[in-house]
């Protein structure tokens, strides 16, 4: 039965309480000045959400914006949502005013139902914990040295990458495609489980540890939203969601909790591996067991908070990776003159194709700095296809304008990554895949800078004080395994199974047909 159905009565009987409600709230004389939006009931908020869940705001928004114009803004429950889709005004709001943004919202009732804190960093409120924490993963595990160490395990996973795809898309399984992005999810999910634990772990564990983050993620946002209408309602009507919600938790805490322990005694013994041909002498672990947070008693993190912390830099590194790498081999897929051209300028790069008969080496991270189309491919593909297609909500700390209207202290304001990217008004042909726009003299992507410090074009991992810490990994991790992938196949369409972009969103917004390709080993 669906939940709304629920309150139906409820909500028939409150009705008139709800419009005395209404009359003593009075205009408080700042009403006209909001952006603009549909109605509103208090307590149950736009009546857009009778019809619409919170978790496919996308296409509401959207259809607000085409009648209202790049602001908007909607009630859920008493809390006022705001959402931007012009990038002069997310640069004014982000950049030019980013103090007034850099708070979080409180943690939603459905992740603290479930014993979610906020001591993470992409959810922390804007103060001495949160800077804490982004300092410690900025200056250590993310400084460009410490990111250097980790080269060798690129390299494995690069082979370890080539090595799967060979095996499961090559001709010779034409006759049964199956989807790459499996394929992505598992390598990334190797590399970024050693960063984080600094053990390398056997298949089974890797792919334990990606399960049990994909299944909570994905059960917290299509599942567990009702809770945040009546919490104190619905975790007594949906008790099943809240018990399976309980269970998926335990299960992290089972796989990360004896690795973090485990850390802990090759900390406590000196840095002494147990065995040194799959321990590695750092790991992101290894910073979080040194905080002490100043403001609570300078106590240690918690094992709940490490788990947390550790989840939080697994998923970012991986779901968005494989998600941003399904949608850019798709579009060279499906473009096979711009994936020509790629290969070309990674042939002059390494002196050769691949697949075993082109000579030349594989495509080294010092080489991908300096291959102008490989970073024009990667970019257009975020342009178009940006995993996030909302940034993570930034609640106003004080009233501020935005465009002309008034954001009351306390808004939750959402910016629109997907819609500045295809804006048209900005961007020639948005919805065609053309690299070249980035290179061109005077092109609309022309010096794009995807910081948004000096203008916002596309800002795929955010801009301001909330930008994404793992901006300069993730761009490296990208245009890395983009460019050996090109070197050694060439990727085609399976026959019958035409690549298509309809989009799916889950904890990121993916290709709702996974791809599926045909691998041809590259011989000159």
């Amino acid at each position: 039965m669906d939940a709304w159905q629920l309150f139906v009565p409820a909500i028939v009987i409150l009705l008139p309480l709800l419009r005395l409600i209404l009359f003593r709230r009075g205009d408080d004389g700042r009403r006209g000045r909001l952006p603009p939006g549909p109605p509103a009931v208090p307590l149950l908020g736009s009546t857009v959400w009778l019809t619409n869940s919170l978790y496919d705001a996308e296409p509401v928004v959207q259809r607000l914006m085409s009648r209202h114009g790049p602001v908007v803004s909607l009630r859920f429950g008493s809390q006022l949502l705001v959402f931007v889709a012009d990038r002069r005004l997310a640069h004014a709001a982000l950049v030019e005013s980013g103090a007034s943004l850099a708070d979080r919202p409180s943690q939603a009732a459905s992740a603290r139902l479930v014993g979610e804190g906020d001591t993470m960093i992409s959810r922390a409120s804007y103060g001495p914990v949160w800077r804490l924490l982004r300092r410690n993963l900025v200056a250590d595990t993310l400084h460009p040295s410490r990111v250097h160490l980790f080269a060798p395990v690129r390299a494995r996973v690069r082979r370890l990458l080539v090595d799967r795809l060979r095996e499961e898309h090559g001709e010779a399984e034409a006759a049964a495609p199956r989807s790459v992005v499996e394929t992505f999810q598992y390598a990334m999910s190797f590399l970024l489980v050693l960063m984080c634990f600094g053990e390398q772990l056997d298949e089974d564990a890797v792919r334990a540890i990606g399960a049990a983050e994909r299944d909570t993620m994905l059960y917290m946002s299509s599942e567990m939203g009702i809770f945040n209408f009546f919490p104190a309602i619905t975790r007594h009507l949906f008790r099943g969601r809240l018990q399976k919600a309980h269970a998926l938790r335990r299960r992290k805490e089972e796989l990360f909790v004896p690795l973090i322990n485990s850390r802990r005694e090759y900390k406590k013994n000196g840095g002494e591996p147990k065995k040194e041909t799959t321990t590695f002498t750092h790991s992101y672990v290894d910073n979080l067991l040194d905080i002490n947070l100043p403001e609570d008693g300078n106590r240690a993190l918690t094992d709940d908070e490490l788990v947390m912390l550790c989840s939080e830099f697994l998923v970012a590194g991986t779901d968005s990776t494989s998600a941003a790498l399904q949608w850019i081999m798709a579009e060279l897929v499906k473009n096979p003159s711009i994936q020509s051209k790629l290969y070309e300028e990674i042939k002059s790069k390494t002196g050769g194709g691949g697949g075993g008969g082109g000579g030349g080496h594989e495509v080294s991270e010092e080489d991908v700095h300096d291959m102008p189309y490989l970073k024009a491919v990667v970019l257009e593909g975020l342009r178009k296809h940006p995993p996030a297609h909302m940034l993570l909500p930034h609640k106003a700390a004080e009233d501020m304008d935005v465009g002309g209207y008034l954001i009351p202290k306390g808004t939750i304001v959402n910016f629109m990554v997907a819609e500045m990217g295809r804006d048209e008004k900005e961007w020639e042909k948005p919805m065609e895949f053309m690299p070249e726009r980035f290179l061109r003299p005077c092109g609309d992507g022309e010096r794009v800078d995807i910081t948004g410090n000096k203008g916002i074009r596309m800002m795929p991992f955010g801009v301001g004080r909330r930008i994404c810490p793992g901006l300069g990994i993730a761009m490296l991790h990208l245009e890395y395994f983009v460019a050996n992938m090109v070197r050694e196949f060439e990727w085609k369409e399976v026959a019958g199974d035409e690549v298509e972009f309809a989009e799916k969103r889950e904890f990121n917004t993916v290709m709702a047909k996974p791809l599926r390709v045909r691998l041809v080993p590259r011989s000159t």
